[in-house]
């Protein structure tokens, strides 16, 4: 099919780089339109700021301006039952979840995507930093975004092959710089637009006071990992993730050393606590689990050497990679890190490379 000829849905948040995304694939000659994606309004009053109705306004003022049609996609059934279900399950049950990359799953690459083939579009695009590659024999791989300070691949190592080939990425190739700059020269609205710190869709709602509206406080003891000693109390275990060092609520007695968390009991309720040290136990990780196994492309099935990417913003690390015997898609691993890996948190995504390109992900168990 002819680039120009091909019709591309743009996710537009109302932020520049999806802003942008929709302005370039424009001047590539595309047949686009954008829409915005409106997955959650603050009804619960929730503290923070919520900007739904802003990022409207900005999105839409953009399409105006690079001339393409518009429209909004009410999508928050499906966001509530997909990812907000999702985010608050996983905090009830005391793990810590991830819910930007479920989001590109089940959302932007899943009911969003679905609701685009239905209205006559080709793809989707995002205004992510990553690139979309083909193959020589059709398939497509998906590598890090050229800007590496801003690259999000990890945020799509659940997503499939089916997903990645209806999806565009107009800005992977691109440095923010650069792309501040093709905002300011187009005279887009979002052009000196601060970037977007929140949850996913949500806005700047921090996640303790999300927590506080929908999951309710269930008290335990703060105890001292190394000896047993309780230190004080907490409000409950769904505040806290493994590697936090502010706002445990119980003062040092040694000086020029800190608490941290390193481990969770749910028999009664315990945070478990230790100085933040590299022999601080359950803080550092050499081998860990990861199961919901998802692939871009071909599944890895026999052991080998790959890289890893233990969270968001962490550069890529060497590691063992042995799955199980059954691995198949949503199958499980071991995997053995070559260096001990700091606060590895149950229920966060564990993102698979080969150099650049990702490969897939799984979850920590």
């Amino acid at each position: 099919m002819p680039q120009s000829r091909e019709k591309i849905l743009v996710a537009m948040s109302g932020g520049v780089d999806s802003s942008v995304a929709a302005l370039v694939l424009k001047q590539q000659g595309f047949d686009i339109a954008g829409a915005y994606m409106k997955n959650w309004i603050n009804e619960d009053n929730i503290v923070g700021d919520c900007p739904w109705q802003r990022d409207i306004e900005d999105a839409r003022a953009v399409a105006e301006k690079i001339g393409i049609e518009f429209r909004v996609v009410n999508l928050m059934r499906e966001y509530s039952e997909r990812v907000v279900a999702y985010l608050l399950d996983g905090y009830k049950r005391g793990i810590t979840p991830n819910p930007d990359v479920m989001c590109n799953r089940e959302i932007k690459f899943g009911v969003f995507l679905a609701w685009a083939r239905d209205h006559g579009f080709d793809a989707v695009a995002t205004g992510h930093y990553a690139r979309r590659v083909e193959s020589p024999g059709g398939a497509f791989s998906l590598v890090e975004g050229a800007d590496k300070n801003k690259d999000q691949s990890y945020f799509l190592a659940l997503i499939n092959q089916e997903q990645l080939r209806a999806a565009r990425f107009p800005i992977g190739h691109l440095p923010k710089p650069e792309l501040r700059r093709l905002a300011t020269e187009a005279g887009l609205a979002t052009a000196a637009k601060k970037d977007s710190q929140g949850i996913c869709f949500i806005g700047e709602v921090k996640m303790q006071d999300f927590l506080r509206q929908y999951v309710p406080d269930e008290p335990g003891p703060i105890v001292r990992a190394t000896d047993g000693q309780v230190l004080g109390r907490h409000r409950g275990l769904h505040y806290y993730t493994i590697g936090q060092r502010r706002g445990i609520g119980v003062p040092s007695n040694a000086d020029f050393q800190k608490y941290v968390v390193v481990g969770k009991r749910a028999a009664d309720r315990a945070l478990l606590v230790a100085f933040d040290a590299p022999d601080a136990p359950g803080l550092f990780t050499s081998e860990v689990r990861v199961h919901s196994l998802s692939w871009v492309g071909e599944p890895v099935t026999a052991p080998c050497l790959i890289e890893g990417r233990v969270r968001y913003r962490d550069p890529r690390v060497h590691m063992e990679f042995i799955p199980d015997p059954e691995n198949t898609s949503g199958g499980s691993a071991t995997v053995r890190f070559r260096e001990p890996q700091r606060a590895l948190a149950s229920g966060q995504v564990l993102a698979l490379y080969d150099g650049e390109r990702l490969l897939g992900g799984g979850i920590y168990v």
